[in-house]
């Protein structure tokens, strides 16, 4: 079957990735471009929710102004919750972020957990996994695959991440991702940005790759994320390594306050051409 070159998969990739960034969004759209806000999120034990700034608080109370200008008094006896919340302002609507900006469908963005922050999911249904908010630089997380050959050495895998540079805007980071299967090791030690809003960001990285019997390989990742509407977020994450060879992807993400789910389509640049499926869950918690 006829190669696809790489250079050709790649430059579209990058050019659909270049229409979910936020300022092609502006250039195209004839009414005025959804806000990055951040606001509080006041959740009453009644299930009430609104969006706003405090006011005035203490011990005993807080004064919250919502987004419409009313102004209440509530007791802390009857707040569930009240966190900041970044997300898209469009007209008066506020509509949250995706709670899952920290990675694409399996790769890590510049941006960082908070600390309290962690996540569970499940890469392809069958890779359980865990990322724990250490600081709000610093993450670690772990997983292992739930099935693996009758006999064999369980493999598992480690994920550190520091977050080195955030100016609001950009966000860089390095991290590990480092496999251990009986006596053989193998990882990618990476460095990856990424530059955007809460509507939409556009992420990089370069990595090595290595092994533990001494095998090195480059590889190079781009990929992008684009909230769509309330809820639904278009993401692709494609890679390159040696010999023009690497995978393209592209999907969506569905997601709610805390949950997320990934549904996409992955192919291999280079050789036959195969299509793979990409399903991913993810569950965020927050102290």
């Amino acid at each position: 079957m006829k190669r696809i070159p790489a250079a050709i998969v790649i430059s579209l990739a990058l050019a659909g990735l270049l229409a979910l960034t936020p300022e092609a969004a502006r250039a195209q759209s004839a009414g005025p471009a959804p806000q990055q806000v951040t606001l509080f999120e006041l959740v009453l034990r009644d299930g009430s929710r609104m969006y706003g700034e405090i006011e005035r608080e203490d011990d005993t109370e807080v004064i919250f102004r919502t987004r419409g200008g009313t102004v209440m008094t509530v007791k802390r006896t009857d707040i569930l919750s009240l966190r900041r919340r970044t997300g898209v302002l469009a007209g008066q609507e506020f509509q949250r972020a995706d709670p899952n900006t920290t990675r694409l469908f399996f790769g890590p963005t510049g941006k960082s957990l908070e600390k309290g922050q962690s996540y569970v999911g499940v890469y392809e249904v069958l890779l359980p996994f865990v990322q724990v908010g250490v600081t709000d630089r610093f993450s670690i997380g772990a997983g292992t695959p739930l099935i693996f050959g009758a006999g064999s050495n369980h493999p598992f895998w480690i994920t550190p991440k520091l977050q080195i540079v955030n100016t609001g805007s950009t966000q860089a980071a390095v991290g590990v991702l480092q496999g251990f299967s009986g006596d053989s090791s193998a990882g990618i030690a990476y460095v990856v940005g990424t530059h955007g809003t809460a509507l939409g960001s556009f992420s990089a990285g370069a990595g090595l790759a290595y092994e533990s019997d001494g095998g090195r390989a480059g590889v190079v990742m781009a990929g992008g994320q684009r909230q769509v509407r309330q809820g639904l977020a278009v993401i692709s994450e494609n890679y390159l390594w040696k010999g023009g060879n690497g995978i393209v992807s592209l999907g969506v993400r569905f997601f709610g306050e805390r949950l997320s789910a990934d549904l996409g389509l992955a192919a291999p640049i280079g050789g036959g051409f195969i299509i793979f499926p990409v399903v991913n869950f993810v569950y965020l918690f927050e102290r």
